[in-house]
């Protein structure tokens, strides 16, 4: 697949099944993420790799950050969110590392470039004829979850990116016209 025929078709699936992407196939994800741009080289990037267990154990988290929102406790709500991370073999936790009041480098700039790592791992994956879908929802901006991935005060989760096999079809692009989207000063 050429890179313009990957940049315009890719897609998210929301459905995916075992196995989890290789250790080769990983390193590949991983080498494309550690691409993305980095002004003055802050490295602002954090990846937190769920598979058997830790599926379970970040399960666990969402649960709990579920009990903390609702004490008296909805049980279903609690074990729904303990079975989120099970529609993936993988999940990854991508989180910026943010370093404070950096001279060069503002907050939105550190945070944009775990944004643009995100992205190119989901890119890199479907490249290889994996699946992915990126999920943020409630539980990305959950202090329960944060303390759990053991993130700094400055830490920020971009997202979760739920990673396998293909297991559905691929939902219809929908057509846009660039011409919605730029405006051309000349």
């Amino acid at each position: 697949m050429d890179a313009l025929t990957l940049l315009h078709e890719r897609n998210s699936m929301g459905k995916l099944m075992a196995p989890a992407p290789s250790a080769e196939q990983m390193e590949a994800i991983y080498q494309a993420a550690l691409r993305a741009p980095d002004h003055a080289e802050l490295t602002p990037w954090r990846f937190i790799e769920f598979t058997g267990a830790g599926l379970e154990r970040l399960g666990e988290l969402f649960a709990e950050a579920e009990r903390n929102k609702s004490p008296a406790g909805d049980e279903a709500a609690q074990a729904a969110a303990s079975k989120k991370p099970l529609r993936a073999p993988m999940v990854i936790a991508v989180i910026a590392r943010v370093t404070p009041d950096h001279p060069k480098v503002p907050r939105v700039e550190q945070v944009v470039s775990a944004g643009c790592a995100a992205h190119a791992m989901l890119y890199a994956a479907q490249a290889q004829g994996l699946g992915g879908m990126w999920r943020t929802g409630g539980y990305a901006f959950d202090p329960i979850v944060h303390a759990g991935l053991g993130m700094g005060e400055q830490d920020e989760l971009v997202g979760f990116l739920y990673l396998g096999t293909p297991g559905g079809r691929l939902k219809p692009l929908p057509n846009r016209n660039s011409a919605d989207f730029v405006e051309r000063w000349q």
